[in-house]
């Protein structure tokens, strides 16, 4: 009996040491026990989050803890969310670093690009080699990308529209959408001759725009488990976890090799132009790369590049411009899937007519000046990016070695440990009433009719691009191309919406698509009349 009992006390003793160090003290002796909890397991476990983040459900889930328990919550034994500027200015304004979080998905060619980088001066030395190419006054002044939104708009995209209208035929206008913005940030990164023309492939495009939406749906598998889901995708057992810019055997195309190929055509073109001694064709330039490819010589220190380029320089140049390419594609398709199909709607038909009588009289919708200076199109844009953020989930970052401090209601504070898990999200953001009045509502008043402090607030409050020294770095380039397509499509023609029962917010992490079967938002073109124009 005394030899049984032994092992016996040995097991209880493990158990209860387990029980204290895992459930005990998480819940009641740690710094984040004096946070409301989003559900009642958060405390010892991360199985609530983590399966609210499979199912694509987190940021509904977060947003609706939050409006029950206030601006600061656990999510987790080691995993915060805020709700606050106080909250975002302190973490983002701070700068936290980045954990793997990011790492783990965004990893193109074997190389992290600058959004994956978890150090803050690795990203600021990456982001420094783009120089200036995203700037608001480089772009305002780019004869190159005046060309490319002239060739991929103009040229490509209204001759498809108009055929449409002629025909009264009626399309998935998420996979135009999906095409029209691989093209045009392809175009800016590469140039117009090594770049790509989806939306001349409309079948090629659709199976694209499918494929990628399909294997984003399951990003939460690899951020969270990689270890696992790395192994069982890499043996074939689930595919459909693998990055979702891994070949697709279904279209039998591999993303990454499909801009590796373009990479080496926009090298063929300067490698060219330094011979000649002049850049070529305008739209041809292909000015990213070119940038990149100038600073990473410069920084390495490495024989001039092309054929002697090394290739990890050319793959880091790569990894950069995939990431570059297919968040601008991924956000801006959203973007304007979301806008075509609120200004579509008959309750909005006062917007979109609205819209219509500001730029009907514009000659180039290519000019990025003049589109900046349009009221009504600013806020039809800006509503739609505040109601349906593209990435509308947490934006993750760890706090530092100290630790950090944050407010809690009631005026205490909790000074969080180190490498925990904090993080907003734009959805909650977005939905403030105090700032937002009645906030679910897709009303571009309120960007029209606010005073000056309200706009002051609404603007402090929008978050779809981040903010601190890690907010999107094409922002400038995203608004110019969605007023550039927004300002021509409504020009020239009207929308009626015929279904857009696929346009629900699935909940995760990205402002995805439910689909219904199959389809996102089918349109009706009309073609307008041309008015004379002269702007």
């Amino acid at each position: 009996m005394a030899a049984l009992s032994t092992p016996l006390l040995a097991i209880g003793l493990l158990f209860s040491l387990a029980f204290w160090r895992w459930v005990v003290q998480p819940a009641f002796f740690s710094p984040l026990a004096k946070l409301p909890s989003a559900h009642w397991s958060t405390a010892f476990s991360s199985l609530w989050i983590f399966h609210k983040r499979f199912l694509q459900k987190d940021t509904f889930a977060v947003h609706d803890a939050h409006v029950r328990l206030g601006p600061i919550l656990r999510l987790a034994p080691k995993e915060v969310s805020v709700n606050s500027l106080e909250g975002v200015q302190t973490i983002y304004g701070r700068s936290f670093e980045k954990n793997n979080w990011y790492a783990n998905i965004f990893f193109n060619y074997g190389v992290r690009p600058a959004f994956a980088m978890s150090s803050n001066s690795e990203h600021s030395r990456r982001k420094r080699a783009t120089g200036n190419v995203y700037a608001k006054s480089t772009l305002f002044s780019s004869p190159n990308l005046e060309s490319i939104s002239r060739t991929i708009i103009n040229d490509r995209l209204l001759p498809r529209l108009g055929e449409l209208a002629r025909t009264g035929e009626i399309t998935e206008f998420y996979d135009i959408f999906a095409a029209l913005t691989i093209d045009y940030v392809v175009a800016y990164c590469y140039g117009l001759k090594a770049g790509s023309d989806l939306v001349s492939q409309p079948e090629l495009a659709s199976k694209f725009a499918k494929a990628y939406k399909t294997r984003v749906k399951y990003v939460s598998l690899p951020q969270e488990v990689p270890g696992f889901t790395g192994w069982m995708g890499r043996r074939g057992i689930l595919p459909w976890i693998l990055p979702p810019l891994a070949a697709d055997r279904s279209l039998d195309w591999d993303p990454e090799a499909w801009l590796l190929d373009m990479q080496d055509k926009a090298e063929a073109i300067v490698e060219r132009a330094e011979r000649e001694g002049k850049h070529g064709d305008i739209g041809n330039w292909p000015t990213v790369y070119a940038q990149l490819r100038s600073t990473l010589h410069t920084e390495q220190q490495t024989d001039p590049p092309g054929k002697g380029m090394p290739d990890h320089t050319r793959l880091t140049i790569a990894s950069e411009l995939d990431d570059h390419v297919f968040a601008g594609f991924d956000t801006g398709s959203m973007v304007l899937t979301y806008l075509a199909w609120e200004i579509s709607k008959p309750a909005n038909a006062v917007w979109q007519e609205r819209l219509h009588h500001e730029v009907a009289s514009l000659a180039d919708s290519s000019n990025s000046k003049v589109l900046d200076g349009l009221p009504i199109l600013h806020a039809v844009l800006m509503e739609t990016l505040r109601l349906h953020a593209p990435v509308s989930g947490n934006q993750v970052r760890v706090t530092p070695s100290t630790g950090a401090v944050f407010n809690v209601p009631g005026g205490a504070t909790v000074t969080l440990p180190p490498k925990t898990r904090v993080h907003a999200q734009a959805w909650s953001l977005h939905r403030n009433p105090s700032v937002f009045p009645d906030p679910e509502r897709w009303s571009p008043a309120r960007w029209l009719e606010s005073n000056e402090e309200q706009l002051k607030d609404m603007n402090r409050w929008f978050w779809a691009f981040g903010s601190g020294s890690r907010m999107c770095t094409g922002i400038n380039l995203a608004m110019i191309e969605l007023k550039s397509v927004t300002a021509s499509i409504w020009r020239d023609f009207t929308t009626e919406l015929v279904d857009g029962a696929g346009m629900a917010h699935n909940g995760g992490y990205l402002a995805g698509l439910l689909g219904a079967n199959g389809k996102y938002l089918t349109l009706r073109l009309k073609a307008v009349e041309k008015t004379v124009r002269g702007i």
